[in-house]
């Protein structure tokens, strides 16, 4: 039996103390946009309906701290990409509906909006961090989880994860292009071949500007996360020869690396900018590719 998809939620941004202020070491600051959470809704958890399920993230906007007026316009936008983020998840997830194999939506849709989810909490960290304690732990808040919708196997009560993710979704056996498709043969950047290639990155290193001592040891971790990225990202595209569609490698590995390497190359020019000039344009070596 076919069910027609429920049109799609257009989410709406609650502003918070229009004319309630909070002061802040002197300054009066605006309440500001409440990231994925519908005003009437009274829910701890972001939810954007899609038709094979929902995706629910956690409300960053609840737990942070009092924001200085010199941050508001910075968290403002990026709370509202939060919520951008979650809406495109969801578009994605009724887009892809039978695609990949098992951990298609984990791999191509979960996994990066995870990864999305970090660099913009930890922007909102740091934005707040210039003038006030910069609040810790936020990095918790950026895993998401996928409800089943009744229209999907094994699905139970509204609004709690089902066991496997998208079952019935998930596996679908004779699914064009993927199930019985021995060894995937065809497949862009994984078709069937044993040697799955290699990922390479642009060197972050080599384009940074001289480093203060101050910045040197937070730099260096960083720079080292780069290279253990990209190791996983190698040991990833190995261990997964034959798996999923043709963008496959696009959505679940090199994607995913790229909002990783975001996170990490704004990080270390943070650190760089808090007692020099911060380096511009570090995001533009972020992409990495596949060669085969």
């Amino acid at each position: 039996m076919s069910r027609a998809l429920p049109k799609y939620n257009k989410r709406r941004v609650t502003f918070i103390g229009g004319a309630t202020a909070v002061a802040l070491s002197g300054t009066v600051i605006a309440g500001f946009a409440l990231a994925g959470e519908t005003p009437d809704s009274g829910a701890k958890n972001a939810r954007t309906l899609a038709g094979p399920g929902t995706i629910s993230c956690p409300d960053v906007r609840s737990k942070l701290p009092a924001v200085p007026a010199s941050a508001k316009a910075e968290v403002d936008r990026n709370l509202t990409l939060l919520n951008t983020q979650i809406q495109e998840a969801n578009k994605r997830l009724v887009d892809t509906v039978g695609q990949g194999g098992p951990n298609f939506v984990q791999n191509a849709i979960l996994g990066p909006l995870k990864d999305k989810r970090v660099a913009t909490v930890n922007r909102i960290a740091t934005a707040i961090g210039r003038t006030a304690a910069k609040p810790q732990g936020l990095d918790s808040l950026a895993t998401c989880t996928l409800n089943a919708a009744g229209t999907n196997a094994g699905g139970g009560a509204a609004g709690k994860p089902q066991a496997g993710g998208n079952a019935g979704n998930a596996g679908n056996a004779g699914n064009a292009g993927n199930a019985g498709n021995a060894g995937n043969a065809g497949n862009a950047g994984n078709a069937g071949n044993a040697a799955a290639g290699t990922i390479t990155c642009p060197d972050v290193r080599s384009k940074l500007p001289a480093v203060p001592a101050s910045a040197k040891a937070e730099v260096d971790r960083n720079l080292t996360l780069l290279d253990t990225q990209l190791r996983e990202a190698n040991t990833r595209l190995v261990n997964t020869v034959g798996q999923g569609g043709p963008n496959f490698v696009q959505n679940a590995i090199l994607g995913p690396l790229k909002d990783k390497r975001v996170a990490t190359v704004n990080r270390i020019a943070t650190a760089i900018g808090r007692t020099a000039a911060k380096p511009q344009g570090l995001e533009s070596l972020a992409t990495c590719t596949l060669t085969k």
